[in-house]
């Protein structure tokens, strides 16, 4: 594409309207996929609870969350007068541009990626842990102290979790031997017995997966681990203030870092856009269609966790991340390194 532009605008015009068109094509889709994810959110906690959920505006409720949309937009921005309006308004923009901003290095498909750089997990590893900023201006600005202690807590439990969620992804990189998501896919082609995509059932690899998928509701402040918006103690969390598009920015931006969680979920361990078979009829099926299936399977667990499980007391949630996970974890980053030199370096000398 940028081959195209450059040939009519020259290099530089070129390169930046192909960039330019290549942001939208993934922004737009990204914020659609948010607003119906939003709607089977709703679904699920409903269907858990023998209720019918939204089923009022458009066909079976689907436009629900437009209607939502449009509700907080057309509402009056209001500002407390002891905030700093300046950081107050600026927090949730941060939020919601870091949290799309990781989105450039996901794959797709095949050669279905903005930008296919070689340190593309360290880029969306950088990008998750700026997020937390926007959540501690937020409770700082408002000048309030129910969200000036769930920014304590945001920034206490992402920072807690980012740091076994950083082994977990040495322990695939060490397997993958890169750091490029497209070359992390390509190693997991008929992993296992030749047959199987993906790095999950890998003895080795499983239990980090494991891992992985709790800490990615911790770290994007899921239920169970929901608490910066435990509502029995802190009213609304770090939103307490906020109203119209400020609140919506930041519910958008919680649920694309949802989904983006989920595509790693799929992308590092059950084979991105591959099928899940190595089988070629199944090749057949567009990769980007098998991706948004593994992403849609995350979800749901992502909603049926939310829906089932009672939020957990902090202290847990501490404990948890420092004294389970990061040794946890830290011990299996020695296991398969351990492994892999005796099984792929023995011969060498």
């Amino acid at each position: 594409m940028t081959d195209f532009f450059a040939s009519y605008l020259g290099y530089e015009a070129g390169w930046f309207v192909a960039t330019l068109i290549g942001i939208l094509v993934i922004a737009f889709p990204l914020m659609l996929a948010v607003a119906m994810i939003i709607y089977v959110d709703r679904k699920v906690w409903a269907a858990m609870a023998l209720r019918r959920g939204p089923n009022v505006v458009g066909p079976f409720g689907l436009l629900q969350s437009f209607a939502d949309g449009l509700k907080v937009f057309l509402q009056e921005t209001i500002i407390p007068t002891a905030a700093n309006r300046g950081l107050f308004l600026l927090a949730p923009i941060i939020t919601f541009t870091v949290a799309l901003i990781a989105w450039a290095v996901i794959p797709f498909g095949p050669g279905m990626v903005l930008a296919d750089i070689n340190v593309g997990l360290l880029y969306i590893l950088a990008a998750s842990s700026l997020g937390v900023y926007g959540i501690i201006i937020a409770g700082w600005s408002s000048n309030s102290k129910y969200p000036f202690y769930s920014a304590l807590r945001a920034a206490a439990q992402m920072v807690s979790y980012e740091v076994s969620i950083g082994f977990v992804l040495i322990s695939v990189v060490l397997w993958a031997g890169t750091f490029n998501l497209q070359g992390i896919i390509d190693a997991q082609r008929g992993h296992i017995f030749g047959i199987v995509n993906g790095f999950v059932l890998n003895p080795l690899l499983f239990p980090m997966w494991v891992v992985f998928l709790i800490s990615s509701m911790a770290e994007t402040a899921r239920t169970p681990f929901d608490l910066t918006e435990a509502e029995s103690e802190l009213v609304a969390g770090y939103q307490t203030e906020y109203s119209s598009m400020a609140f919506a920015l930041f519910w958008l931006g919680e649920y694309a870092n949802v989904l983006l969680m989920c595509a790693l979920n799929a992308i590092l361990f059950w084979g991105g856009w591959l099928p899940p078979i190595d089988w070629a009829p199944l090749y057949a099926v567009p990769g980007i269609l098998w991706l948004f299936l593994k992403i849609f399977f995350f979800f749901f667990i992502f909603s049926w966790v939310r829906a089932t499980v009672p939020r957990y007391r902090y202290d847990q949630v501490m404990r948890l991340g420092w004294k389970i996970f990061l040794p946890l974890s830290l011990l299996w980053v020695f296991v398969v390194s351990g492994y892999l030199m005796l099984t792929r370096f023995e011969g060498v000398s």
